[in-house]
């Protein structure tokens, strides 16, 4: 299992993924002003917008707060001006990070991301020097823990998927970054029913480190994730099951 999926399960566990209502709908409206505002706001013409959408839904957003937000991306409402960002940097020992951000003032963002790098010990890298450890996923997780991981893995390979994970009955299938919707779309005429999907980072190969300085990376990717404009964080760090269970009860 990756790290990345190792960390999804940490953060339900614990959590701490958007904590506060107010502050998960203000980042998925962000996302969906963002995807209108690149490709328009016909959902079916726009499949970022149908994802963005889609997640909006998942988490009982209500109706009124989507269209205002499609409405801001397609300029309705004057909206804001938002900008898309991936910073690059380096935690303790070398552990490499990609801070993806949506923004509408760039200037305090950086500010904001290098301030939490800087205070674990770490430091942002010029653009490029990180990005090429990792490469872009697409990653759809089903509802439910009680699906049969075999027929999933065969509906999932049939449609393109590139790999499935079950973490503790919960499912998860990773696919080429162009093949996400096609895949996704076969899942649900199957009858399966999509928790969350989308694209992330994932790294190409993963760092051990010894147990108090992976804590120090995980911690920082925790402190980056709370700040409101980052969208995603990811890291190269190998996260073992103890270091998962280390981390939870910390």
């Amino acid at each position: 299992m990756s790290g990345h999926s190792k960390w999804s399960t940490i953060k339900r566990k614990k959590g701490a993924e958007d904590a506060k209502r107010g502050k998960l709908f203000t980042r998925l409206a962000r996302d969906i002003t963002m995807a209108a505002q690149e490709g328009g706001g016909d959902e079916s013409a726009n499949p970022k917008l149908k994802l963005a959408i889609a997640k909006a839904k998942a988490a009982n957003m209500p109706k009124e707060n989507i269209e205002r937000a499609i409405q801001r991306g397609t300029g309705g409402t004057g909206g804001e001006d938002m900008s898309e960002i991936t910073y690059e940097g380096y935690g303790p020992d070398g552990v490499a990070f990609l801070v993806e951000v949506l923004t509408d003032n760039k200037n305090r963002t950086l500010a904001e991301v290098k301030h939490v790098f800087n205070r674990a010990g770490g430091s942002l890298a010029s653009a490029g020097s990180v990005a090429w450890q990792f490469e872009q996923k697409g990653y759809i997780t089903l509802a439910g823990d009680s699906h049969d991981y075999d027929e999933v893995f065969m509906a999932a390979a049939e449609a393109g998927a590139e790999d499935v994970e079950n973490n503790e009955g919960t499912i998860t299938v990773y696919t080429p970054r162009e093949l996400l919707a096609a895949v996704e779309d076969a899942l649900i005429a199957r009858g399966y029913e999509v928790e969350e999907s989308g694209l992330r980072w994932e790294a190409k190969n993963e760092t051990e480190l010894p147990p108090d300085k992976a804590l120090q990376n995980m911690r920082l990717m925790e402190r980056l994730e709370e700040l409101d404009d980052v969208q995603s964080v990811s890291c190269n760090l190998m996260i073992t099951d103890d270091l998962a269970a280390a981390f939870e009860t910390a």
